[in-house]
Protein backbone atom coordinates (compact mmCIF):
# COMPACT_ATOMS: atom_id res chain seq x y z
CA UNK A 1 0.00 0.00 0.00
CA UNK A 2 1.49 3.41 -0.95
CA UNK A 3 2.42 5.77 1.84
CA UNK A 4 0.02 8.69 2.35
CA UNK A 5 2.09 11.80 1.59
CA UNK A 6 -0.70 14.35 1.98
CA UNK A 7 -0.07 17.33 4.28
CA UNK A 8 -1.03 17.05 7.94
CA UNK A 9 -3.29 19.30 9.97
CA UNK A 10 -2.21 18.68 13.56
CA UNK A 11 -4.80 19.78 16.11
CA UNK A 12 -4.60 20.61 19.76
CA UNK A 13 -7.59 19.20 21.64
CA UNK A 14 -8.75 21.43 24.49
CA UNK A 15 -9.75 24.91 23.43
CA UNK A 16 -9.93 23.83 19.79
CA UNK A 17 -11.91 20.61 19.29
CA UNK A 18 -12.83 20.05 22.92
CA UNK A 19 -14.03 22.58 25.45
CA UNK A 20 -11.85 23.94 28.19
CA UNK A 21 -12.45 22.71 31.72
CA UNK A 22 -16.06 22.94 32.85
CA UNK A 23 -16.75 26.19 34.77
CA UNK A 24 -16.95 25.52 38.49
CA UNK A 25 -14.96 22.27 38.30
CA UNK A 26 -12.03 23.56 40.34
CA UNK A 27 -14.40 24.91 42.98
CA UNK A 28 -16.13 21.53 43.17
CA UNK A 29 -12.83 19.72 43.66
CA UNK A 30 -11.69 22.32 46.18
CA UNK A 31 -14.84 21.59 48.19
CA UNK A 32 -14.02 17.87 48.13
CA UNK A 33 -10.66 18.77 49.68
CA UNK A 34 -12.15 21.19 52.19
CA UNK A 35 -9.97 24.05 50.98
CA UNK A 36 -10.35 27.37 49.17
CA UNK A 37 -10.62 27.46 45.37
CA UNK A 38 -7.51 29.63 45.12
CA UNK A 39 -5.38 27.28 47.20
CA UNK A 40 -6.70 24.26 45.33
CA UNK A 41 -6.13 25.83 41.91
CA UNK A 42 -2.53 26.70 42.80
CA UNK A 43 -1.78 23.13 43.91
CA UNK A 44 -3.72 21.59 41.00
CA UNK A 45 -1.71 23.43 38.35
CA UNK A 46 1.65 23.39 40.13
CA UNK A 47 1.81 19.59 40.05
CA UNK A 48 0.22 19.17 36.62
CA UNK A 49 3.23 19.16 34.22
CA UNK A 50 4.70 15.74 35.16
CA UNK A 51 1.19 14.25 35.25
CA UNK A 52 0.45 15.61 31.77
CA UNK A 53 3.79 14.32 30.49
CA UNK A 54 3.25 10.79 31.78
CA UNK A 55 5.98 10.96 34.40
CA UNK A 56 3.53 10.76 37.33
CA UNK A 57 0.52 8.51 37.73
CA UNK A 58 -2.85 9.85 38.82
CA UNK A 59 -2.22 8.51 42.32
CA UNK A 60 1.11 10.33 42.63
CA UNK A 61 -0.35 13.53 41.19
CA UNK A 62 -3.32 13.66 43.54
CA UNK A 63 -1.19 12.66 46.53
CA UNK A 64 1.09 15.61 45.76
CA UNK A 65 -1.88 17.97 45.43
CA UNK A 66 -3.46 16.81 48.68
CA UNK A 67 -0.21 16.95 50.63
CA UNK A 68 0.40 20.49 49.35
CA UNK A 69 -3.01 21.36 50.80
CA UNK A 70 -2.16 19.58 54.08
CA UNK A 71 -4.86 16.97 53.47
CA UNK A 72 -4.74 13.19 53.84
CA UNK A 73 -4.30 11.37 50.53
CA UNK A 74 -6.62 8.42 51.11
CA UNK A 75 -7.57 6.21 48.16
CA UNK A 76 -11.28 7.13 48.17
CA UNK A 77 -10.58 10.87 48.04
CA UNK A 78 -8.01 10.41 45.28
CA UNK A 79 -10.44 8.40 43.17
CA UNK A 80 -13.28 10.89 43.66
CA UNK A 81 -10.99 13.75 42.65
CA UNK A 82 -9.63 11.80 39.68
CA UNK A 83 -13.08 11.01 38.29
CA UNK A 84 -14.35 14.54 38.89
CA UNK A 85 -11.32 15.91 37.10
CA UNK A 86 -11.77 13.62 34.10
CA UNK A 87 -15.44 14.59 33.82
CA UNK A 88 -14.54 18.27 33.91
CA UNK A 89 -12.53 17.90 30.69
CA UNK A 90 -15.01 15.70 28.81
CA UNK A 91 -16.96 18.17 26.63
CA UNK A 92 -16.39 18.59 22.90
CA UNK A 93 -17.40 21.21 20.34
CA UNK A 94 -19.59 19.12 18.03
CA UNK A 95 -19.23 21.60 15.18
CA UNK A 96 -15.45 21.29 15.32
CA UNK A 97 -15.65 17.50 15.52
CA UNK A 98 -17.69 17.51 12.30
CA UNK A 99 -15.25 19.89 10.62
CA UNK A 100 -12.25 17.76 11.59
CA UNK A 101 -13.94 14.66 10.21
CA UNK A 102 -14.75 16.30 6.85
CA UNK A 103 -11.22 17.71 6.60
CA UNK A 104 -9.85 14.18 6.33
CA UNK A 105 -11.03 14.10 2.71
CA UNK A 106 -8.38 16.72 1.89
CA UNK A 107 -5.51 16.12 4.32
CA UNK A 108 -4.22 13.83 6.98
CA UNK A 109 -5.56 14.86 10.38
CA UNK A 110 -3.79 14.20 13.66
CA UNK A 111 -4.01 15.24 17.28
CA UNK A 112 -1.41 16.44 19.78
CA UNK A 113 -2.83 17.14 23.22
CA UNK A 114 -1.49 17.70 26.71
CA UNK A 115 -3.57 15.22 28.66
CA UNK A 116 -2.73 12.65 31.38
CA UNK A 117 -2.81 9.00 30.40
CA UNK A 118 -5.93 8.12 32.40
CA UNK A 119 -7.78 11.14 30.97
CA UNK A 120 -6.70 10.03 27.49
CA UNK A 121 -8.12 6.55 28.02
CA UNK A 122 -11.47 8.01 29.12
CA UNK A 123 -11.57 10.43 26.20
CA UNK A 124 -10.81 7.68 23.69
CA UNK A 125 -13.59 5.53 25.12
CA UNK A 126 -16.14 8.36 25.02
CA UNK A 127 -15.19 9.80 21.60
CA UNK A 128 -14.94 6.98 19.02
CA UNK A 129 -14.31 9.45 16.14
CA UNK A 130 -10.78 9.88 17.49
CA UNK A 131 -9.90 6.39 16.29
CA UNK A 132 -10.45 7.50 12.67
CA UNK A 133 -7.68 10.11 12.81
CA UNK A 134 -4.33 9.45 11.18
CA UNK A 135 -2.45 9.73 14.47
CA UNK A 136 -3.25 10.54 18.10
CA UNK A 137 -0.47 11.83 20.33
CA UNK A 138 -1.51 12.27 23.96
CA UNK A 139 1.24 13.69 26.14
CA UNK A 140 0.61 11.22 28.94
CA UNK A 141 1.10 8.37 26.47
CA UNK A 142 4.12 9.67 24.52
CA UNK A 143 6.05 11.03 27.50
CA UNK A 144 6.33 14.62 26.24
CA UNK A 145 4.03 17.62 26.60
CA UNK A 146 3.83 20.81 24.56
CA UNK A 147 5.75 23.04 24.21
CA UNK A 148 8.56 20.46 24.57
CA UNK A 149 10.08 19.98 21.08
CA UNK A 150 9.99 16.22 21.70
CA UNK A 151 6.20 16.29 21.41
CA UNK A 152 6.38 17.73 17.90
CA UNK A 153 9.20 15.39 16.88
CA UNK A 154 7.04 12.46 17.93
CA UNK A 155 4.33 13.54 15.47
CA UNK A 156 6.80 14.05 12.63
CA UNK A 157 8.21 10.56 13.11
CA UNK A 158 4.83 8.89 13.63
CA UNK A 159 3.43 10.31 10.40
CA UNK A 160 6.61 9.80 8.33
CA UNK A 161 6.50 13.43 7.29
CA UNK A 162 8.67 16.53 7.21
CA UNK A 163 7.94 19.34 9.68
CA UNK A 164 7.00 21.64 6.77
CA UNK A 165 4.18 19.21 5.89
CA UNK A 166 2.35 20.17 9.10
CA UNK A 167 -0.05 22.94 10.02
CA UNK A 168 -0.31 22.93 13.81
CA UNK A 169 -3.45 24.46 15.34
CA UNK A 170 -3.55 25.40 19.03
CA UNK A 171 -5.27 28.07 21.09
CA UNK A 172 -2.06 28.82 23.03
CA UNK A 173 0.44 31.04 21.28
CA UNK A 174 3.42 29.57 23.14
CA UNK A 175 2.62 26.13 21.74
CA UNK A 176 2.23 27.47 18.21
CA UNK A 177 5.58 29.26 18.50
CA UNK A 178 7.19 26.00 19.67
CA UNK A 179 5.75 24.16 16.66
CA UNK A 180 7.08 26.84 14.34
CA UNK A 181 10.51 26.58 15.99
CA UNK A 182 10.36 22.85 15.18
CA UNK A 183 9.80 23.69 11.50
CA UNK A 184 6.01 23.36 11.34
CA UNK A 185 3.51 25.89 10.11
CA UNK A 186 1.32 27.23 12.91
CA UNK A 187 -2.02 28.90 13.54
CA UNK A 188 -3.37 30.28 16.81
CA UNK A 189 -6.98 29.11 16.95
CA UNK A 190 -9.58 31.85 17.29
CA UNK A 191 -12.66 30.20 15.85
CA UNK A 192 -13.69 27.68 13.23
CA UNK A 193 -14.49 30.15 10.45
CA UNK A 194 -11.07 31.78 10.59
CA UNK A 195 -9.37 28.39 10.83
CA UNK A 196 -11.22 27.07 7.76
CA UNK A 197 -10.04 30.07 5.74
CA UNK A 198 -6.43 29.51 6.85
CA UNK A 199 -6.58 25.81 5.95
CA UNK A 200 -8.24 26.52 2.59
CA UNK A 201 -5.31 28.81 1.75
CA UNK A 202 -2.58 26.57 3.17
CA UNK A 203 -3.54 23.23 1.63
CA UNK A 204 -3.15 24.29 -2.04
CA UNK A 205 0.12 26.04 -1.19
CA UNK A 206 1.71 23.05 0.53
CA UNK A 207 0.38 20.80 -2.23
CA UNK A 208 2.17 22.86 -4.91
CA UNK A 209 5.40 22.75 -2.91
CA UNK A 210 5.17 18.94 -2.65
CA UNK A 211 4.62 18.62 -6.40
CA UNK A 212 7.76 20.67 -7.13
CA UNK A 213 9.97 18.59 -4.82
Amino acid sequence: MPTDRRPVVLFDLFGVIARHQHPGALEKMAALCGTSPDAFSAAYWAHRPPYDAGRHTASVYWTDVLHTLFRDADADTIEELRLTDIDSWSRVDNSMVTYVQTLRERARVALLSNIPADHADAFLAAQPWLHDLDDIAFSGKIGAAKPDPAAFRHCVIALHAAPADFLFVDDREENVRAAQAAGMNGHVFDGQEELAAVIDTWLPTVGRQANRS
